[in-house]
């Protein structure tokens, strides 16, 4: 799932999009189908992945699209799946796991059940509760270096909490690759969204993965990343720029979030705003966390905001 910030100092975005509907041989060991999904955040869609061949993994089944599955299914003719693994649950990524296993009998493996990065504030409703997938329950829940394996494949569990808490990547070692879901994409940035997300954790697990040595990403949705550590550190820097000119905004006086947006986003779809809004959102609780901005009680969306006691970090 995308945020809205491809724009003033983001990295060098690649805008060509996968075509839907067929199987594409990407490398010796990955094919993708993209679901048919496509849209504001999902670009022309979620990218399913195949591993390997004869007995296949597959990640990120997508949205409950029996449609999808059965093409996918199709496509596989008389290959079978040995695995299904999920990197968060986002219903486009993790509902069609269970449609999957009920037609192949596969375990599904990988992240967690769905799990906020706090409790809801007094108050606070939680926005992207319709985004999650709360009935997803593995069958092998997955751990930070924790490993599937098949004919010629392996996928390793790397722990990047940040757009979801239980987020997931797999690196591919025998290609140097990493399956990176929607913590990095080619397209755009990833919305980060409190409670369901933590800009700090994004973060942080942004800097986890500068620290590989993968040398192409397949994210959940739009192309592939080809410069990974180049791409990532642009990713931190736009989202540093990003932090700065919200202290920037609230210095000069604009002190709720619909204000910042306002000033913030130029040329905005409508269709964005909330997502920009939570966006924001997701920087100031890190900023009051850090004491560089200020507001009374727990941040809030429709709080007040003003500069913080802390210099500047």
């Amino acid at each position: 799932m995308a945020d809205t910030d491809a724009g003033t100092d983001a990295p060098d975005f690649d805008t060509v999009m996968p075509a839907s509907g067929r199987l594409e041989t990407l490398s010796p060991l990955v094919r993708r189908r993209v679901a048919p999904n496509g849209g504001p955040f999902t670009a022309s869609g979620t990218c399913t992945y195949v591993v390997g061949h004869g007995r296949v993994a597959v990640i990120d089944p997508g949205p409950a699209d029996a449609g999808h599955v059965e093409a996918l299914l199709a496509d596989l003719g008389q290959e079978s799946v040995a695995a299904i693994v999920v990197t968060h649950t986002h219903r486009d990524h993790s509902p069609g796991a269970r449609l999957l296993q009920a037609r192949t009998g596969a375990p599904i493996a990988g992240c967690l059940p769905h799990r906020a990065a706090r409790a809801l504030g007094a108050g606070e409703i939680g926005h992207l509760d319709a985004a999650a997938d709360r009935d997803h329950v593995p069958d092998r829940p997955m751990h930070e270096g924790d490993a599937l394996s098949g004919e010629g494949w392996t996928l390793v569990a790397v722990e990047t909490p940040g757009h979801t808490m239980n987020h997931l990547a797999f690196a591919l070692p025998e290609e140097a690759a990493l399956f990176s879901g929607d913590h990095v994409m080619a397209w755009s940035t990833s919305i980060v969204a409190p409670p369901d997300g933590s800009m700090r954790a994004y973060m942080d697990s942004l800097d986890k993965l500068r620290g590989r040595d993968e040398t192409i990403y397949w994210p959940g949705h739009g192309g592939p990343v080809r410069d990974p550590r180049r791409f990532v550190r642009g990713l931190a820097n736009h989202r540093r720029h990003r932090e700065a000119s919200i202290r920037a905004r609230i210095a000069a006086g604009d002190d709720t979030i619909p204000a910042i947006v306002a000033a913030t986003y130029q040329n905005l779809d409508p269709r964005l705003r909330g997502a920009a809004a939570l966006s924001v959102f997701a920087h100031l609780e890190d900023l009051v966390a850090r004491g560089l901005v200020a507001t009374q009680g727990a941040p809030r969306l429709d709080g007040i905001f003003a500069p913080g006691s802390s210099p500047a970090g």
